[in-house]
């Protein structure tokens, strides 16, 4: 029988504009868009919902004032 196993790829990528959401330039500097999330560290960025601002690789959440 042959084998099933599905190869492994290499991982795609990511979108051009998606990049281009989440960082900015002034002048020859990068500006980040979105806020980072404090336990995970620089490179992961929080979901902006209309009430918080939470990551989805942590779960950690922050609750906006109203």
């Amino acid at each position: 029988m042959a084998d099933k196993k599905k190869e492994k790829g290499a991982k795609t990528p990511r979108n051009v504009e998606s990049i281009k959401k989440l960082y900015r330039m002034e002048g020859s500097r990068l500006v980040r868009q979105k806020r980072e999330c404090p336990k995970c560290g620089a490179g992961v960025f929080m979901a902006q919902h209309p009430d918080r601002v939470s990551c989805g690789r942590c779960g950690y959440t922050e609750f906006k004032k109203a």
